[in-house]
């Protein structure tokens, strides 16, 4: 019998072969933090160890609250640098580059068959290029720091198989809330998701990756994407060629398939207060909200920019609505502004922030009021994400937001096609 992906590369890490269930002890490739950082190092302090087992593997970007939004919080930074230097980390960015996971992409710090442990539920997102990633708590961290070793349970695989073609104006944001508000919030707990079939091999590295990022709101311990062209020739502009790809026999085993046809499928919106909670757009049309933001680790790249900016292009924002748009790195900040989109954005009453998560965390640059509404690409919306418990979150692809933002009220993006 074949093995997955996940079976496949943990047990070649391990040194055996391993089956679904099985518990195997590794050493992560990369191992990720950002802000929470600053945390971690007080827990690896407590193990009364000086230095880390191996700084070449550490990936630490500052990203939530960037600059910094308090004397809180620049304590913290400060802390973190000088940990950076004492301990020689070579991977550490500082506030001017951007959210982690795409820092940590654009770097090409995730190759195929490379495992990537990170204090951040969403470092499944590495799995839109052939890696192994798993998000972990910080005492982990802390640990694999000192021995360079993380314990983990092989998990079971789920297949989803997108066919068909997208139609215009729909996304891989609509198909992932798609897939969450169908199966549940818990239906991947502890298990893996592989994206498989034609629909999954038409997508781009940047949509790969939403359907990555967001494989964590249905409990998915990692996701997948068997590696292409488009992956290596990525590699290949960065000139990173030492991986070795590894993905699943055509006999695997998987808990379930699930398949999905991408024809009909139309604009999804996942409402208060849980991102399972997804209808489409035409139930939820003409529903007021104060905010819109473009942004974060799900969407915040150049495509999804220029989605938005091919909507916004010569209009306004409604008076009423607040518009944030705030790119992912700073290299796509760069390449928005060399193909004009800030100055779209701008011109059209958007506000533009720097790379970062911004209020995508609830705790500086454009947190919500008590009984103010948000519509945002984000991927998450439980009570109190973007600042007031009694705030209210949409989630949206761009093109939903972007069209929505004009008229002040829930729209569906394909009516711009009229």
């Amino acid at each position: 019998m074949g093995q997955t992906f996940s079976e496949k590369i943990l047990g070649k890490r391990a040194g055996q072969k391993v089956k679904a269930g099985d518990i195997v002890v590794v050493s992560p490739d990369r191992i990720l933090s950002h802000d929470n950082t600053a945390a971690i190092i007080n827990e690896f302090r407590k193990l009364g160890i000086s230095q880390v087992r191996d700084p070449e593997k550490l990936v630490i970007v500052l990203d939530h609250v960037v600059p910094a939004s308090s004397e809180k919080y620049a304590q913290n930074h400060k802390i973190i640098r000088e940990f950076v230097r004492e301990q020689r980390v070579r991977n550490f960015f500082d506030i001017n580059h951007g959210i982690c996971h795409q820092v940590l992409s654009e770097h090409g710090l995730a190759a195929p068959g490379t495992i990537v442990i990170g204090a951040d539920s969403h470092t499944t997102t590495y799995g839109a290029f052939g890696a192994f990633s798993v998000g972990v708590g910080r005492s982990e961290v802390a640990s694999v720091w000192a021995t360079d070793e993380l314990w983990l349970r092989v998990p079971e695989t789920i297949k989803i198989n997108l066919e068909g073609q997208l139609p215009p104006w729909v996304y891989a944001k609509d198909i992932i809330l798609k897939i969450i508000g169908d199966q549940g919030a818990d239906k991947a707990n502890y298990q893996a998701v592989e994206f498989s079939g034609p629909g999954a091999k038409a997508l781009s590295l940047a949509s790969r990756m939403v359907l990555c990022n967001m494989a964590a709101e249905m409990g998915a311990k990692n996701a997948y994407f068997h590696p292409d062209k488009k992956v290596f020739d990525f590699f290949q502009e960065l000139g990173i060629s030492d991986y070795e790809v590894v993905t699943s026999d055509e006999d695997a085993q998987y808990s379930e398939v699930i398949n999905l046809n991408l024809d009909k499928l139309e604009p999804q919106v996942a409402c208060p207060h849980t991102v399972d909670n997804v209808r489409p757009v035409s139930e939820v049309e003409g529903l007021p909200f104060h905010q819109a933001l473009i942004g974060t680790c799900t969407n915040g790249r150049l495509e999804d920019l220029e989605v938005a900016a091919q909507i916004l292009r010569g209009k306004k924002v409604h008076p009423q609505v607040r518009v944030l748009i705030i790119p992912a790195s700073q290299k796509e900040l760069l390449k928005a502004l060399e193909k004009g989109l800030i100055k779209i954005f701008n011109e059209s009453g958007c506000v533009v922030i720097n790379p970062g998560c911004g209020p995508c965390l609830g705790a500086h640059q454009g947190v919500l009021a008590p009984g103010e509404v948000a519509l945002s690409t984000a991927n998450r919306n439980f009570r109190g994400r973007m600042g007031s418990r009694d705030s209210f979150i949409y989630l949206a692809s761009p093109a939903t937001v972007a069209a929505s933002a004009i008229e002040g009220r829930i729209k569906d993006p394909r009516k711009c096609l009229l």
